[in-house]
């Protein structure tokens, strides 16, 4: 049985990898300035729903992110917070701002005991807290927000990485942040907020480092993201940075797939499209898959 990946997680100690053969689990920990390499092999499978095998072992689509069959799909959206399913959540949650570039800052909400974690699978690169109470509370400052100054809960991918090239140096990036927070807390003037909502002091996180933007600019910036890996498709380069579930790879004399045009220069491939693939090592280096133009268990190293 092959080992299948399981798609990209944030621990305490950055971005890991995750694996699955059977009932067994582990991780790749990811090392900026590494080289990667792999070829995807045979098809695509499903990857279940809520730690649970596909019950029929369904292929899926190579350009799904989602990676489950429609079966899957919807017992897996059945328990999801975002999907306001389970309103009777007894933990703690947190309202947070993020920033993802100029004129991108949303809000959202994540359970407190997950911390950060949910800040940098969605590739926040400055984040503050705004209150922490019981979910509908958290829920409410949610739409209360939307509503009050326009302020989205969802930023497309596609917004986020192609601005990440000229991030690293920028002057001032917690200034939109600070701002919402400004206008979010004068609301309690007008007695908008939840009474059960706790407010917590402003304090900007910002994750440039964190996840390695400084080598994406060094490198060029992005230009060039994976749509679909392919079954025998390779992608290969050196690992400048991660932000979300994004590896951005600084990849030379590509041969991409698709339109011909060959991707020379830092190279995004979604975690997302990895999982349920079948994933082994391959040293060739660039990229033999669809690409588009953006311009236009335990943790084991080296599995690559």
């Amino acid at each position: 049985m092959a080992w299948r990946c399981t798609g990209l997680r944030w621990g305490d100690e950055g971005p890991v990898l995750g694996w699955r053969r059977g009932g067994v689990a582990r991780g790749s920990a990811l090392a900026y300035g590494a080289e990667l390499g792999f070829r995807a092999v045979g098809e695509r499978g499903c990857v279940g729903a809520r730690g649970n095998v596909c019950p029929v072992g369904a292929v899926v689509p190579g350009r799904s992110t989602g990676a489950r069959c429609p079966e899957c799909a919807r017992l897996d959206r059945a328990h999801s917070v975002a999907a306001d399913t389970i309103a009777d959540d007894p933990r703690t949650y947190r309202v947070y701002l993020a920033w993802f570039g100029p004129g991108m800052v949303k809000v959202g909400i994540t359970a407190e005991e997950r911390g950060a974690a949910r800040l940098r699978e969605q590739g926040a690169v400055v984040f503050g807290w705004l209150g922490r109470g019981p979910l509908m509370a958290c829920r409410r400052t949610e739409e209360v927000l939307r509503a009050a100054f326009g302020v989205p809960d969802r930023i497309p991918y596609a917004r986020k990485r192609a601005v990440r090239g000229a991030l690293s140096g920028m002057e001032g990036r917690g200034e939109e942040v600070a701002g919402l927070y400004r206008r979010a807390v004068a609301l309690t003037e007008t007695g908008a907020w939840p009474e059960s909502l706790e407010r917590l002091p402003f304090e900007a996180v910002d994750q440039v480092a964190l996840f390695g933007l400084g080598g994406v600019e060094a490198a060029g910036g992005v230009r060039w993201a994976v749509t679909e890996l392919v079954a025998g498709g390779a992608v290969g380069g050196r690992l400048v940075a991660v932000a979300g579930p994004d590896l951005h790879l600084a990849v030379v004399d590509g041969e991409a797939a698709g339109d011909g045009t060959a991707p020379d220069g830092v190279v995004v491939l979604d975690t997302r499209l990895m999982t349920g693939w079948e994933l082994v090592a391959d040293a060739r280096g660039g990229v033999d898959v669809p690409v588009v133009d953006l311009g236009a268990g335990g943790v084991q190293d080296g599995l690559f």
